[in-house]
């Protein structure tokens, strides 16, 4: 049975929903679309581990327009950046979330890529991010061309999300599990490459605060500044 906080914890309900779900929603200048702003909640979420937050946001996403393929992507793209060990609970979540909604699994196609060609076309998608140079850059290593065939041409070049929507979540993957300010700061160049400007990413970064805290958040912050400049 769910535990109801506001009778055992009344003080502190008080103040975190009205921080995570008034205060930062609603900050002047940090806005984001519900579309934009439960996506990255959603992927901070999965990065950082909060299944039980996450099954409580996926119903609200939902609820505000999210579409369950939209859903679906974000948790598969995880698997990437978080591994299949901490992304299965979260995928077992996002069906039986669906299933109960009545949402008929499974969902309608969304791979973009063949066997054959999928290191091909997630070399070009890297290229697309970061620069000519990454179509010969699955040339260095297996680990490398693991990276163009199956990260990016699994995954990025799947429908559902268009490719500033993934680097997005991508943003969010990485600044929520801590630990990865490289990948993270290239990652903050590639989303400035498709548009997704400072500006953007700072919102992003402000709007998914309450779920991963301060510390993190302001490294993602200071990696943001480091691709700007």
């Amino acid at each position: 049975m769910m535990m109801n906080y506001y009778e055992t914890d009344p003080e502190f309900m008080e103040r975190m929903m009205h921080f995570t779900f008034e205060e930062v929603v609603n900050e002047p200048g940090q806005e984001l679309s519900d579309e934009t702003r439960y996506m990255a909640i959603l992927a901070t979420l999965l990065g950082c581990q909060g299944i039980e937050v996450y099954r409580d946001i996926l119903v609200k996403a939902l609820d505000g327009g999210l579409t369950p393929v939209m859903a679906k992507e974000i948790v598969y793209q995880a698997v990437d950046y978080l591994g299949i060990g901490r992304v299965m609970p979260f995928l077992s979540a996002t069906n039986e979330i669906l299933t109960a909604r009545g949402v008929q699994l499974p969902l309608p196609a969304q791979t973009g890529t063949t066997m054959e060609n999928r290191l091909e076309k997630g070399a070009q998608a890297q290229a697309d991010i970061f620069g000519e140079h990454m179509k010969e850059a699955w040339k260095t290593g297996h680990i490398n061309r693991w990276l163009a065939a199956n990260c990016f041409g699994d995954y990025y070049t799947r429908g559902g999300l268009n490719l500033k929507q993934r680097e997005m979540i991508t943003f969010c993957f990485l600044a929520a599990q801590g630990g990865c300010e490289p990948q993270l700061t290239a990652h903050a160049k590639g989303n400035m490459n498709l548009g997704n400007d400072k500006d953007f990413l700072i919102r992003v970064i402000s709007q998914c605060l309450p779920y991963i805290g301060y510390p993190r958040s302001l490294n993602a912050v200071n990696c943001v500044n480091r691709a700007a400049e």
